[in-house]
C-alpha cells in the first residue's frame, strides 16, 4: 500500500458472499485455521507478551485461542459467532455471541481489559475502524491490542482490500486502520514465522492504548 486508502469507500470492504455471517458460521468449524507450527509459535509469543493475571478479551474467537495451556489469567472473555466453538474452548472463562459486522460496539464497560486479541480473523471485518475504536475504549490505560494473521482465509468472506494486499502490506493496512481509529500508539509489526520456511507464515501487529 503506497498511500492510506479512503476507507469511506465501501468497495474496500466488499465481499463475494454478501449473505449474513450468522448463516456462514452456523456450522461449527473445529479447526485452528493455521498449521500446528504457526499455532505453537503464536502460543509461545502470547505466553511471553500477555500480562500474567490480566483480563484478556479474545475477539472473533473459536474453539482455540492459541493461548499457552499453562497460562493463568484473571479472565479470558471470548466473543465469537458459533456457540459450539466457544463452548469447546478451554481457555475461556466467559463467552458472548456477537456479529461484529452487524454490531461493532462491544458490550463491555470502559477500561475493562488489559489486552485484546484478534487471531486470524481481521480479514473478515467490514467495519474494522469502528471495532478498533471500541477496542481502545475497553482497554485499560497502557493496555495492548494484538492481531495475528497468516495467508489463509475464507475467500468468499474476506474483504476486498485484504485480498488485494500481500502479507507484508497487510501489516501496513492494519496500521492504517489503527491510525484512523485513533486512541493507539506504539504500533509494531513482527513476523514470527517466515512462509519460505515451508510453514504457514505468521505475523502479529500490536498497538498500545494511548
Amino acid at each position: 500500500m503506497s498511500e492510506t486508502p479512503d476507507f469511506a469507500d465501501p468497495a474496500y470492504f466488499a465481499r463475494h458472499d454478501t449473505t449474513p455471517d450468522t448463516d456462514f458460521y452456523t456450522q461449527p468449524r473445529l479447526v485452528i485455521h493455521v498449521d500446528d507450527h504457526a499455532s505453537a509459535a503464536l502460543s509461545d509469543w502470547f505466553g511471553k507478551t500477555l500480562p500474567a493475571h490480566g483480563d484478556i478479551l479474545d475477539l472473533m474467537s473459536a474453539w482455540r485461542s492459541h493461548l499457552p495451556a499453562d497460562a493463568r489469567y484473571a479472565s479470558v472473555t471470548g466473543q465469537g459467532m458459533n456457540a459450539t466453538e466457544l463452548l469447546e474452548n478451554p481457555a475461556l472463562s466467559a463467552r458472548i455471541i456477537q456479529d461484529l459486522n452487524m454490531l461493532p460496539s462491544l458490550p463491555f464497560k470502559d477500561a475493562s481489559f488489559d489486552a485484546v486479541l484478534i487471531a486470524f480473523s481481521m480479514q473478515y471485518l467490514t467495519q474494522p475502524i469502528e471495532v478498533l475504536r471500541d477496542i481502545a475504549r475497553v482497554l485499560r490505560p497502557g493496555g495492548r491490542f494484538h492481531t495475528a494473521y497468516s495467508n489463509r482465509l475464507f475467500p468468499t468472506k474476506a474483504v476486498a482490500v485484504w485480498q488485494a494486499c500481500s502479507d507484508t502490506e497487510r501489516a501496513h493496512l492494519i496500521a492504517a486502520y489503527l491510525q484512523q481509529a485513533g486512541g493507539f500508539t506504539a504500533l509494531a509489526a513482527e513476523r514470527l514465522v517466515d512462509g519460505a520456511s515451508g510453514y504457514d507464515p505468521l505475523y502479529v501487529v500490536s498497538a498500545t492504548k494511548a
